[in-house]
């Protein structure tokens, strides 16, 4: 996960599917927006600041 979305599925619709959902329900669904994440690359985040940004991560698509 990153700031802005879950990250490249070089195109795979199947592995982007997969993988926001269970972004949504392991990461956003248990832990408060005061958790703080630190990406491979790219600038930290919390998840209060991501979440209100799901649903276009979804729209946007792989």
């Amino acid at each position: 996960m990153f700031p802005g979305g879950v990250g490249n599925t070089f195109g795979d619709e199947a592995a982007f599917i997969q993988l926001i959902d269970e972004v949504e329900t392991k990461v956003f669904q248990r832990l408060p927006d005061e958790t703080w994440f630190y990406p491979g690359h790219g600038g930290d985040s919390t998840l209060g600041a991501e979440r209100p940004h799901l649903a276009e991560w979804r729209a946007r698509g792989w």
